[in-house]
């Protein structure tokens, strides 16, 4: 069976083929430690653990469900945005909750790209960007984030290019993978150069409360709904990476353009993890405050692994990863974390796999428990 031309344009996942090679190496024997994958290892709460069970009896559980989710879903997303970020949203149209924020990433596209449309993605930034913007036949263009700059987009460097044929521009912040924040001035500039430029600008924001004590949102500044979509995901801010919760919010229109694409790809969101969901986001604060403390415990015992490879990282980073920058005469990114992978059984991701300006760069996930951590550290 010959495969559709378009499956020419991407590769297999970079986790997927490397964790083919590392559970390999366990089936071996070897111990290696998976310091690579950002997936969470701490349980949701126990509080939406019981919604869970006992939504299962209820007596509509196992019907399909609206595209559109539970109505008191989308008032909880409401309420934790205005909460949080302190944005308004309305729950009847500008609310879409997804299985997972990444299948987010390809509703938009296919809603709002035609072929040999542009769209301008982070480099480095998660590579699914770039290979949905291939699926659906439009063109990736990269723009540089540097450490120099903050792994902030030159802007005004951006703005005398030749933007005509840009769609969609993707951005993440809290950035994924160097775990930079951008302020409120900074996301104002986005959200005026995507109005200027006309473009749809999205911004992939589901690392905004690991370790961070100023959670922000797109939709905060002024007028952003007119030109910005975000994406959400409780993933990572509560622990149910595998429940695939995740929520697409902006102006009716936009919204609704999505919902004609969703509505032909599912049959709705399980009943019994809508409802978990509702529960993890009437979260209190002693839930976020225990969930920084077990992450900055890690992080603490991180920075000792990665001091003893002697590379360097920015204090001031958030989420749940450690980005550090490879020692001056290190070999490759991914020369470097074979080394450590044959050499002391530890596996970590190299910057490369988030675009070229990842290379000399390498990333530790903090999903890994502490006393994992120490024993890396002892390896050295």
């Amino acid at each position: 069976m010959i495969t559709a031309e378009r499956l020419k344009s991407v590769q297999e996942y970079y986790f997927s083929k490397k964790l083919r090679e590392v559970r390999g190496l366990i089936s071996e024997g070897r111990p290696i430690i998976n310091m690579g994958i950002g997936s969470p290892d701490l349980a949701p709460s126990p509080k939406v653990l019981e919604v869970l069970k006992n939504a299962i009896l209820d007596s509509t559980a196992h019907q399909y469900q609206s595209y559109q989710g539970l109505p008191e879903l989308r008032a909880a997303i409401a309420s934790f945005y205005k909460a949080k970020f302190h944005v308004e949203l309305d729950t009847g149209n500008e609310i879409l909750p997804l299985m997972g924020s990444k299948e987010g990433i390809m509703h938009i596209s296919m809603a709002f790209l035609n072929r040999g449309d542009e769209v301008l993605i982070p480099n480095p930034g998660y590579p699914t960007y770039a290979s949905v913007t291939k699926l659906v036949e439009a063109i990736p263009r990269t723009y540089d984030l540097s450490l120099e700059n903050g792994w902030f987009p030159d802007l005004g460097k951006l703005a005398k290019q030749d933007l005509s044929k840009v769609k969609l521009m993707w951005c993440s912040y809290p950035h994924m993978p160097t775990g930079a924040t951008a302020s409120k001035e900074q996301l104002r500039e986005l959200v005026d150069f995507a109005r200027q430029n006309q473009i749809l600008l999205v911004n992939d924001n589901p690392y905004s409360f690991v370790l961070t004590k100023n959670p922000t949102s797109i939709l905060a500044i002024k007028g952003a709904k007119e030109c910005c979509l975000e994406l959400n995901s409780l993933s990572k801010t509560f622990n149910m990476a595998g429940w695939r919760v995740g929520m697409v919010l902006g102006n009716a229109d936009t919204i609704n353009a999505i919902l004609k694409v969703k509505s032909n790809m599912d049959s709705g969101m399980f009943y019994g993890i809508q409802k978990g969901a509702i529960a993890a986001l009437q979260s209190g604060s002693e839930w976020f405050e225990d969930l920084d403390t077990i992450y900055s415990n890690r992080r603490d015992l991180m920075y000792e692994l990665v001091d003893k490879i002697g590379a360097t990282y920015d204090l001031n980073a958030v989420g749940m990863f450690v980005w550090a920058k490879l020692p001056q005469g290190s070999k490759s990114s991914e020369e470097f974390i074979d080394g450590l992978l044959y050499d002391k059984n530890i596996f970590i991701a190299p910057g490369t796999i988030f675009g070229s300006n990842g290379e000399g760069y390498i990333r530790f996930s903090l999903c890994v428990k502490e006393d994992k951590i120490k024993e890396a550290i002892e390896r050295f």
